[in-house]
């Protein structure tokens, strides 16, 4: 993706070019014909008799420089004309191809619980009321709970509070480590460049011992940054952890995961297409999606063998070969064998 925009923009800047090559000529000859009408007009008033000739003479000038400004303009056009026919050339994929228009037949209010979730998850929380209100979704009374709670800590948040946050992190714990999450982590992150963008070294010093030990197996290498920081704590901004007063730190990874994902789902779709197949009735994509590491969440193990998904019963076991498969399918392989 990163190649394509830097090669569009490649292109764009010919365009660019050009038409900067172009404005002081044009203005050039804009002040030429200009001073031609004042000295034709000066001609006139000295000399009436020669009104024909000078008013050839004037012709012939308006006819040489539409010339030349019809030329250039066509120079200028061929441009143009290249760089369509090269974002055309690039973009020619149509990604509607990609989505199925059967997936949401009849589920109306599985979409509208998926939107109001999104809503809520995303912070967007008065837009998710009305919403729901105007849907007339009916959601558990747990869920409102926690819609409640998540209005709490996103307020206490805006006013740069984040115990309500960290607090509701320590409680759920556990269910963050299974699902992989760093959430607990990065509250305690951003609470720690706080006490630093507030040259509070000794209250930051402390807060790491505090509470970064828990965390230390899994991110190591970000605690010892985070630790490094205190050494430039006078002037972060001119430190090599400047990036730690990034607005940014926490990005939205959907956009990145859909266009490294697309290009697979478009030729499977294509393909299915041409051999007249249909999506499989789960609802699955019937390829595996490549992603690197960082986009991986929540992964599940699919048997190549059995094509069953993992389980505590039936974990994956990586063979001496390096294959990886399910135990049931290894324990039936292993007793049509000699062990």
């Amino acid at each position: 993706m990163e190649g394509i925009l830097s090669s569009f923009q490649i292109d764009y800047k010919k365009v660019e070019h050009k038409q900067h090559d172009l404005v002081p000529k044009a203005v050039e000859k804009i002040d030429m014909l200009t001073q031609t009408l004042y000295e034709t007009l000066r001609q006139l008033r000295l000399d009436p008799d020669s009104a024909n000739e000078n008013l050839q003479n004037l012709s012939r000038s308006l006819e040489f420089f539409a010339s030349q400004t019809s030329e250039e303009h066509k120079e200028f056009q061929k441009v143009v004309s290249k760089y369509e026919k090269i974002v055309d050339r690039k973009w020619k994929q149509d990604i509607t191809i990609a989505s199925n228009p059967e997936a949401f037949v009849n589920k109306e209010v599985v979409l509208q619980r998926t939107v109001a979730l999104h809503f809520i998850r995303h912070g967007k929380f008065n837009l998710g009321k009305t919403f729901i209100k105007e849907t007339g979704l009916d959601l558990p009374d747990s869920l409102q709970m926690q819609f409640v709670q998540m209005y709490q800590i996103l307020d206490a948040i805006n006013d740069q509070n984040l115990e309500p946050a960290l607090l509701w992190a320590r409680s759920q714990r556990d269910a963050l480590e299974r699902r992989g999450s760093s959430l607990e982590f990065q509250l305690h992150r951003l609470h720690y460049v706080k006490y630093l963008v507030e040259k509070r070294r000794y209250e930051a010093l402390q807060y790491a011992r505090s509470n970064f030990s828990y965390f230390r197996e899994r991110h190591s290498n970000e605690i010892n940054r985070l630790m490094g920081a205190l050494l430039y704590i006078r002037d972060l901004s001119k430190s090599p952890y400047v990036d730690l007063l990034s607005e940014h730190l926490w990005t939205d990874i959907n956009v990145t995961v859909g266009a490294t994902a697309l290009p697979t789902i478009i030729k499977m779709a294509t393909i299915m297409k041409e051999k007249k197949n249909e999506w499989s009735q789960q609802g699955e994509l019937p390829v595996e999606i490549p992603l690197s590491d960082e986009m991986r969440y929540h992964s599940i193990f699919a048997c190549p063998v059995s094509k069953e998904q993992s389980t505590e019963e039936n974990p994956p076991m990586m063979m001496p070969c390096g294959h990886v498969i399910c135990k049931e399918s290894l324990n039936k392989l292993s007793s049509k064998g000699n062990g």
